[in-house]
């Protein structure tokens, strides 16, 4: 039933491949010598693949002189500490997740509301992106001396677990379940008991019976965490929400950077999109043939039991969040109407 999925099978998988060469190709940018670090959680993933492209690019077009140096493993401070100390300065970027600490980004965990219309890739980047220049949004950040760089783009969000699977509304009664932000909401709002809990603690918590199930992106997530490793099933189209962890940078860091380096951050952020899109691609395929091999029980949902779900834990959590956070003099509806005309716009394209 186990399926082990190593660091060096995701590399020679290619998860993480992609080319720097058209970038070196020309002429590299003048400037100073500019050195930054980069605070993240875990190992070398599809999750990464985005900002190791950005630095990759950032490299090659300034030819080594404006460089980013990426400490996995939370090696620099815990994921939840690291907007914190991007406001201190203690490196210049990081990857945040605003459901690791919802009340110092109220406005911008929109994003983490379940079900929201951003299944497909490119719709998902592009609304991410508008939000992120919303002018409420920057401000935000500027309180905590940060500027969104660009989003990491999570998948939407699928559930693994032990025990009995989740195949109906009824199964979600009393089942503890690890789900952040807007999807802990809606797991809530449904009958099962959501948990908080870093990624990296997420193995341990499952394999001593802490919970039973968890939520993560789709797929990656659950393979860079070895989570299938202890699971007997998995969902496929459930999609409550994808968690939203942007990559920010230190405010004061980013306004040293002369024009041309700020150019370069710019024309680095589609080398990042397209890099985290092949990545999450790969790893979709490499997992799930992987996990059918294995025997692992897959859980499609019915066209009539999603419909159920999404009524039940869908738009009254929009409803919940509106309403409190507008009490905090947060513009909630103004933002959740941005997301959703947003995202209605970019799926036309």
């Amino acid at each position: 039933m186990k399926v082990k999925t190593t660091l060096a099978a995701v590399l020679a998988a290619g998860a993480f491949a992609w080319g720097a060469a058209p970038a070196a190709a020309q002429a590299p940018v003048e400037g100073p010598r500019v050195s930054w670090n980069f605070s993240v959680w875990g190992p070398p993933r599809p999750f990464t693949a985005g900002v190791q492209a950005l630095a990759d690019h950032l490299s090659a077009r300034s030819g080594g002189k404006f460089t980013v140096k990426i400490h996995y493993g939370g090696a620099l401070s815990a994921g939840p500490d690291n907007l914190d100390n991007i406001k201190l300065g203690a490196f210049e970027m990081a990857a945040v997740c605003t459901s690791y600490h919802p009340g110092k980004n109220p406005g911008m965990s929109v994003l983490d509301l379940p079900f929201l219309p951003l299944a497909d890739k490119n719709v998902h980047w592009k609304v991410h992106m508008a939000l992120h220049k919303h002018p409420y949004i920057v401000e935000e950040f500027k309180r905590w001396n940060a500027v969104l760089i660009k989003s990491v783009l999570q998948p939407q969000s699928e559930l693994m677990g032990k025990g009995k699977a989740i195949e109906s509304v009824a199964d979600f009664n009393g089942r503890r379940i690890r789900a952040l932000g807007g999807t802990g909401e809606a797991i809530r709002r449904l009958g099962g008991v959501p948990t908080t809990m870093q990624a990296t603690e997420v193995y341990n918590a499952l394999e001593r019976g802490i919970i039973e199930v968890v939520a993560f992106p789709y797929t990656y997530a659950f393979a860079a965490y070895k989570i299938n490793e202890i699971s007997a099933w998995y969902t496929t189209n459930l999609a409550p929400g994808a968690n939203n962890c942007p990559t920010v940078a230190n405010l004061t860091a980013y306004n040293k950077l002369p024009p041309q380096y700020k150019e370069l951050m710019e024309e680095a952020k589609d080398v990042a999109f397209n890099a985290l899109k092949a990545a999450q691609t790969k790893a979709e395929a490499r997992d799930l043939a992987a996990w059918r091999a294995a025997g692992m029980k897959e859980i499609t949902f019915t066209p009539e039991t999603l419909e159920k779900i999404q009524t039940a834990g869908g738009k009254p959590v929009w409803d919940a969040w509106v309403k409190n956070s507008e009490a905090k003099g947060v513009p909630a509806k103004e933002l959740l109407q941005f997301v959703l005309d947003k995202a209605k716009e970019f799926s036309k394209n």
